[in-house]
């Protein structure tokens, strides 16, 4: 579990960084025209990379995960926020955070048993007493 957590882990921070941050980071066309069509100043792409960059690197980080974790949720429901603003498609568009928030928080709770304790997995429902 510890080994498929880490894999899952690295696969979404390494698609967050390279899809994601460093394209805003570097104000990169691929990035600022996209937020252009969404309604965001072109401008504000190195500062959401920064953001995004700093969520990354808190998740990654055993002591800080969960807050890492919290507050890249943060930052994928605006995005998906945004998406429902312009009116984009559900399934391709709109749940995509949560695809991105679900793979992160499955990644998380198969490297950490802290959080395995918070949301454990049941195989059925207890009995009533």
């Amino acid at each position: 579990m510890l080994w498929s957590g880490r894999i899952m882990s690295g696969l979404f921070a390494a698609f967050l960084l390279i899809a994601s941050a460093a394209p805003k980071l570097v104000n990169a066309r691929v990035a600022t025209e996209p937020l252009a069509a969404l309604g965001w100043p072109p401008a504000y792409a190195p500062m959401i990379g920064m953001v995004e960059l700093a969520c990354v690197i808190l998740y990654l980080i055993p002591r800080t995960s969960i807050f890492g974790a919290t507050l890249t949720m943060g930052l994928l429901g605006g995005a998906m926020a945004t998406q429902i603003r312009v009116g984009n498609p559900l399934f391709s568009h709109i749940l995509f955070s949560i695809y991105l928030g679900l793979f992160m928080w499955g990644g998380l709770w198969l490297r950490d048993p802290q959080v395995r304790a918070i949301f454990p997995w049941r195989r059925s429902m207890p009995e009533a007493a």
